[in-house]
């Protein structure tokens, strides 16, 4: 009698041991467990921690809460100024309602990979080129939408963000935009050059007005230079000649022309046609005192 009662506890905490195993279920932080019971799903989700289902008629499946990223492989796509590129992307989502994400789809990762492929597709057909290149978040905002649109509602699923990794452009179509961005460049180069020295031509004129007003200023202008000259290790030293002394040469010249002719010489405006070399009115009047000396009584 003692044996078989023995027997029996033993078989008796078996089946204890048996169901608990069956029975009992252990839930991550980062997973919520969906129970099914005879195919049904029943309401409550089951949070982190242990919890005890009806072994043989519950059955439980757990889902995974945490952000998944999926890379979207290369696309061959056509811009909308058919320019033929090669874009990749990476999306990343969520599940926010266990439920839809066992029930509404079968394999959500490979449902919201053939998705982003065809919404990639579809959004770089859009667009062209330069706003591929240059607007690259307003083309992550529409695939975000584009791929958002089917997979919240019906199926439970979060696109938190999607962003394109990689463009890869024609050989000919880089060394065209090279091209393109060298002359671009040169261009703002001559611009500034020229708005450079339309400032100088305001300044200067600005500087010979003041010296205008000014009449020493030409002269310490005139000795700075001098001194910058002087500063270089030359061996020749190019002085500026005022304009001023210019004026006085053309004064003196031709108040000399004007003086009165001597008696008996024509003046001259009655000279014959001479005969040797023109002479001017300064080198004139020193002839005419070198031939009178010579006429002079004894010598």
């Amino acid at each position: 009698m003692g044996a078989a009662v023995a027997i029996a506890l033993i078989i008796i905490a078996v089946l204890v041991v048996l169901a608990l195993s069956l029975s009992v279920r252990l839930v991550q932080q980062y997973q919520r467990g969906v129970v099914f019971r005879f195919g049904r799903v029943l309401e409550r989700i089951r949070q982190p921690g242990f919890h005890l289902i009806i072994p043989v008629a519950d059955r439980m499946v757990r889902v995974s809460m945490q952000t998944t990223v999926i890379g979207v492989p290369a696309q061959g796509v056509i811009t909308r100024d058919n320019v033929t590129l090669t874009v990749d992307a990476v999306v990343y989502y969520r599940v926010v309602d266990p439920v839809k994400a066992l029930v509404n789809v079968r394999d959500y990762p490979s449902a919201v990979l053939q998705v982003a492929q065809t919404a990639l597709r579809s959004v770089i057909g859009k667009a062209d080129l330069d706003t591929l290149l240059r607007d690259r978040d307003r083309i992550n905002a529409e695939l975000k939408a584009v791929i958002d649109a089917p997979t919240e509602k019906p199926w439970g699923l979060l696109i938190e963000r999607v962003e394109v990794k990689d463009v890869s452009l024609p050989e000919g179509m880089k060394r065209s935009m090279s091209r393109q961005a060298e002359a671009e460049r040169e261009r703002r180069a001559r611009v500034i050059a020229a708005d450079g020295e339309f400032q100088a031509s305001r300044r200067l004129a600005d500087a010979s007005r003041a010296m205008a007003n000014t009449p020493g200023a030409y002269q310490l202008r005139l000795l700075q230079t001098v001194v910058d000259v002087a500063a270089e290790k030359n061996s020749t030293l190019v002085m500026p000649f005022p304009v001023e002394l210019l004026k006085f040469f053309n004064a003196y010249t031709e108040g000399a022309g004007r003086q009165p002719a001597a008696p008996g010489r024509p003046g001259p405006t009655e000279q014959g046609t001479p005969v040797g070399p023109v002479l001017g009115p300064v080198t004139e009047s020193v002839a005419a005192a070198a031939e009178g000396d010579g006429h002079q009584p004894g010598r």
